[in-house]
């Protein structure tokens, strides 16, 4: 299971930062595109910063989910390798 879990946020972040990734494909689009999607990401990532307070009271509520849904994606993931060979 940890190593599902693993798999998913390390392929997820390969996914966002990569040269052909999620990231680089929104400003080929255009770049407001991409400007907008790293804005969304930081307002993303503030958010969870600004939100770590409340967590701490209701930790265990979610961490369930979070963990079987990276771990899901780890294993799509180790999936598409197989079967592809490349991610």
């Amino acid at each position: 299971m940890l190593a599902l879990v693993v798999t998913g946020v390390m392929g997820t972040l390969y996914k966002i930062i990569t040269p052909d990734g999620w990231i680089a494909g929104a400003f080929q689009r255009s770049t407001p595109a991409g400007l907008a999607a790293i804005g969304a990401i930081g307002l993303f990532s503030l958010f969870f910063w600004v939100a770590r307070a409340h967590a701490v009271r209701g930790r265990n509520r979610y961490a369930g989910l979070f963990v079987y849904a990276f771990a899901a994606v780890g294993f799509m993931f180790l999936a598409r390798f197989w079967i592809h060979g490349a991610l």
